[in-house]
């Protein structure tokens, strides 16, 4: 049983991510080796080697890479994934998408250019869990 793959991309994270609490603000480049969990706003570009996790009422203004990633905030700017990208329903994106593969909940705002790099469709579903 412990072997069993997770399946949403939060209970990937794993240990010790980085935290951007609630009402911190960091103007700048980010760079982050692992996971990041973003509550407050970040003003610059960005560099997460692991899951990124927007959470509603955080956002990003600026281009981001990261290796999977979670949006259910506000992001002005490029976001690139290079596998699962979710976007939640409390989502605004203001920018290019790009990702391996893309859910997008009912609700979600996208305002730009989204790119499924696998080719695969993008897949549209309507959340059942709590905000």
């Amino acid at each position: 049983m412990a072997d069993t793959p997770k399946r949403r991309l939060l209970d990937q994270i794993g240990a010790a991510p980085s935290y951007v609490a609630a009402g911190s603000r960091i103007t700048g480049d980010v760079e982050v080796p692992g996971a990041l969990v973003l509550c407050g706003q970040i003003l610059g570009d960005g560099d997460v080697k692991g899951p990124l996790s927007v959470a509603a009422g955080a956002r990003w203004d600026g281009e981001v890479h990261a290796r999977s990633g979670v949006v259910a905030g506000t992001l002005h700017g490029a976001i690139r994934v290079d596998g699962k990208l979710e976007i939640r329903a409390t989502a605004v994106i203001r920018g290019r998408v790009t990702a391996r593969s893309v859910a997008i909940a009912k609700g979600a705002v996208i305002e730009g250019e989204v790119t499924v790099t696998s080719g695969e469709p993008i897949v549209n579903f309507e959340e059942k869990r709590r905000r």
